[in-house]
């Protein structure tokens, strides 16, 4: 008669379940995605108003001698951030623009939302392109 030399083998550990996420739990309401932007195309145009008290800086004035009185002054601007973000940076002085920390009211989405998101290269071009546009058409403009 042979005997059995091998080891005995443990039973199997019962694996725990596994913990439900918030986002398939049945109590809570599952919440759409945001579309994902495309690598490389995550750059943003924007274009913060600014208050009239920046228009008594010369340096402000000298960059904008063909401003017509009443239309808007602001900042143009890129960023690979969300424009809200960015502007919340701003204004809490992070890697800000002094006349956007001390000047700046809100964003103008409806100035710059139809260009984003977009590569670095289109957002460098774009910036400089829709500050000519606003200047041309009699905006006060400063661009970093």
């Amino acid at each position: 008669m042979a005997t059995d030399t091998t080891t005995p083998r443990k039973p199997a550990r019962a694996r725990p379940a596994a913990k439900a996420s918030p986002e398939s739990s049945p109590t809570r309401p599952r919440q759409p995605r945001a579309p994902r932007i495309p690598r490389g195309q995550h750059y943003h145009v924007y274009v913060i108003e600014l208050s009239d008290a920046v228009w008594n800086l010369a340096r402000f004035r000298k960059a904008n001698p063909d401003y017509q009185l009443g239309k808007p002054l602001v900042y143009v601007g890129m960023t690979g951030l969300d424009p809200d973000l960015r502007f919340d940076k701003h204004k809490a002085g992070i890697q800000s623009n002094s006349y956007v920390r001390r000047f700046g009211l809100r964003l103008l989405p409806g100035l710059y939302a139809m260009y984003n998101p977009m590569p670095y290269e289109g957002a460098r071009d774009m910036e400089v392109e829709l500050g000519i546009g606003l200047r041309e058409a009699g905006y006060g403009v400063w661009q970093a």
